[in-house]
Formats: structure tokens, sequence, C-alpha cells
């Protein structure tokens, strides 16, 4: 029996916290996703796609694993530890 794999999740963090993640969905069915900073109210708009073809965004394209929360922690972020990352999307 082997043991289950786990991936590196990247966090989006801003203000030392985590930020907040919303979808939204339009009258036309079209959706969009907002990740905003709860302290100094910054946002990344993120859009969908459905079968995207990664090499149309250039050379190096990769998918990443993001961790969204609509009620994030409100506790400062802790850095990361110093040990090296066995990351693929670096």
């Amino acid at each position: 029996m082997t043991e289950p794999t786990t991936s590196n999740v990247w966090i989006p963090v801003c203000c030392e916290r985590v930020m907040r993640f919303n979808v939204f969905i339009q009258k036309d069915s079209s959706a969009y996703g907002a990740l905003v900073c709860g302290v100094c109210n910054k946002n990344v708009t993120l859009e969908l796609e459905k079968s995207v073809d990664l090499a149309a965004y250039g050379d190096g394209s990769r998918a990443i694993n993001v961790l969204g929360s609509p009620r994030p922690p409100k506790t400062e972020r802790r850095k990361a530890d110093d040990e090296p990352l066995s990351d693929q999307t670096l």
C-alpha cells in the first residue's frame, strides 16, 4: 500500500494575513473570483476558464493549487519554514 502524496499549496497573503476569496456569479452565468485583503482592501480578480491550453499563456506556464477561503483566520500568517520546498511550480 502506498502512502498518500501531498502537494504544496500557494497561500495568498497580504499584510501578513491570508486573503479572503469570494466567488461571484453574474446574470449571464459567467463567474469570477476575487482575492481580497481584509486589512488594506487590495484585491486580485480571477477569471474562470474551462479547458485551458496552458501553452497559450507562454512558455513555462503552469497551473498551481491556490487555497481560497471566504472566512480566513484573522491572525497574522506565520512565515514559511526555512526548509526547502520540493515544489514543481517554482
